[in-house]
């Protein structure tokens, strides 16, 4: 009896009902950057450092330069508006972020093969606007530092927390509650994201909107705050 229910055993295992069922294969991927390269996820976030450290260092850099020598003081006795003076200052280091964000992005080309997937035209456009808030940065250091040292010690606490903070190694949604808030506050955690998703997802300007009108709103803000304050040390 045993011999032929193990016979009966092995004719049941050899129908298909009983075959064991083939094993699941599961493997995850990553959306935009299937293969994680750590390149890809930062090189898009050195370039919003770069244009941040250009367009804010240079330009309090240049305008305490200015007050050094007595050249604002001796600007205020003549025709020429407070701010034709800044607008002339501003506008080639605006300039002069652009070419840094092409030379960025041609060395992460040559260098990585990293070329973006949206339309360059967005990046521009993106950079222009953001570079209006990291040029009321730079102006607005300018009002407070008196020299040269205390405008380079200024710009570079600011650049640092602006890194730090700024989602360029860490994901926000990844911080402290605290840290994220921060973050919220930051100028280039905005640049930062809108670059990455026009590099790495090809997201139009239609998609980042929202990002761009709170960028807009820092420009604002700095800008509007920086003319305020060197009106009110001048009087």
């Amino acid at each position: 009896i045993q011999r032929f229910n193990q016979n009966v055993r092995t004719e049941w295992l050899q129908l298909p009902a009983f075959n064991p069922a083939p094993m699941i294969d599961i493997r995850s991927a990553m959306w935009y950057n299937p293969h994680i390269d750590y390149v890809d996820f930062m090189a898009p976030g050195i370039l919003g450092i770069l244009v941040t450290m250009v367009g804010a260092l240079l330009t309090a850099l240049n305008i305490v330069a200015e007050k050094e020598m007595g050249t604002i003081e001796q600007l205020n006795v003549t025709p020429i508006k407070k701010w034709q003076f800044i607008l002339g200052k501003l506008i080639p280091f605006w300039v002069l972020g652009l070419v840094s964000i092409t030379v960025g992005m041609i060395v992460a080309w040559v260098i990585f093969g990293l070329w973006p997937e949206g339309s360059l035209l967005a990046i521009y456009l993106l950079a222009m606007i953001y570079l209006l808030a990291v040029l009321g940065i730079g102006l607005l250091i300018s009002t407070f530092a008196d020299n040269q040292q205390q405008a380079t010690l200024y710009a570079f606490f600011l650049i640092m927390c602006f890194i730090l903070l700024s989602g360029l190694f860490t994901p926000v949604d990844s911080m402290p509650d605290w840290a994220q808030v921060v973050a919220r506050l930051n100028p280039p955690t905005y640049f930062i994201q809108d670059v990455r998703a026009i590099y790495l997802k090809g997201s139009t300007l239609a998609d980042l909107w929202q990002s761009l009108v709170i960028i807009l709103g820092f420009a604002a803000f700095f800008n509007g705050l920086a003319i305020w304050n060197y009106r009110k040390r001048v009087a």
